[in-house]
């Protein structure tokens, strides 16, 4: 993913951005009492820039400190996949294009209200429309769980693939006990612009993959990713179910939510 600075008024933000994407988070004085991230998931967009009202929530910053006009761009996320705290209450919340002649251009936008002590990814999803310059979007509230054991990761997985043929299942392989524990499937099939219940794993080295229910052919896999004790993660299905190129075939994008 590219790195992403928070253009929020938001002191926090800009502390977590120093820290890394997958970095526990350290947050001192008073904190707004509501969370959200934000992923730009739709195929063929252009970059964004991600609002909560006319509050900017996130940008790209050049190396001279001005603003890029590039936005998040495709398969991203924003503020380097942190969360940006923001206060509860009803926002619209849209992804707007940075280009100079197209800035202000809703690409796409849910209005809703954020509750206090609550986390949410905003997910920008779908196919671009080109016509129109349009994507879907979906807001996931992320109820992470609230033990931590050291033993064990927490794993969900969302669908933002507009044009699946049907609910998909995620399985993960734990390639450190292959011989003991059998491949596991993350719920039971997932539509578009909803998401699994987190499950509990053993910590280690996963290898996964995504199958329609009832197929036995892959749709995408992905393999080596390390599934920490006490760590909570997302993985999302994104990409034209009907592509085979690289840029835009089905992929499955990994993200720490703590």
């Amino acid at each position: 993913m590219n790195r992403h600075l928070s253009f929020a008024a938001l002191a926090c933000a800009a502390l977590l951005s120093a820290c890394g994407k997958d970095a526990v988070k350290e947050i001192t004085g008073p904190v707004p009492g509501s969370q959200i991230k934000f992923f730009n998931f739709a195929v063929g967009a252009p970059g964004v820039n991600f609002y909560a009202n006319t509050t900017k929530m996130t940008a790209i910053g050049t190396a001279s400190g001005t603003e890029s006009t590039l936005g998040t761009g495709y398969g991203s996320a924003g503020a380097s996949g942190l969360y940006t705290a923001i206060t509860p209450g009803q926002y619209d919340l849209a992804a707007k294009t940075p280009a100079a002649s197209d800035t202000g251009a809703a690409v796409s936008e849910v209005s809703m209200t954020l509750e206090a002590g609550k986390q949410y990814s905003y997910y920008q999803s779908g196919l671009y429309n080109s016509t129109t310059k349009t994507a879907d979007s979906f807001v996931i509230e992320d109820d992470i769980p609230t033990r931590i054991d050291y033993s064990i990761a927490d794993v969900r997985f969302v669908n933002a693939v507009s044009n699946a043929t049907g609910p998909i299942v995620l399985y993960v392989t734990n390639t450190d006990t292959a011989a003991h524990m059998p491949e596991t499937a993350i719920g039971t099939g997932v539509g578009y612009k909803s998401a699994s219940a987190f499950t509990a794993l053993p910590e280690g080295a996963y290898n996964i993959s995504a199958r329609y229910v009832g197929s036995s052919t892959n749709i995408v896999t992905r393999n080596g990713l390390g599934f920490n004790g006490g760590r909570v993660y997302t993985i999302t299905i994104r990409g034209d179910a009907t592509s085979s190129a690289s840029a835009t075939k089905p992929a499955l994008d990994f993200t720490s939510n703590r």
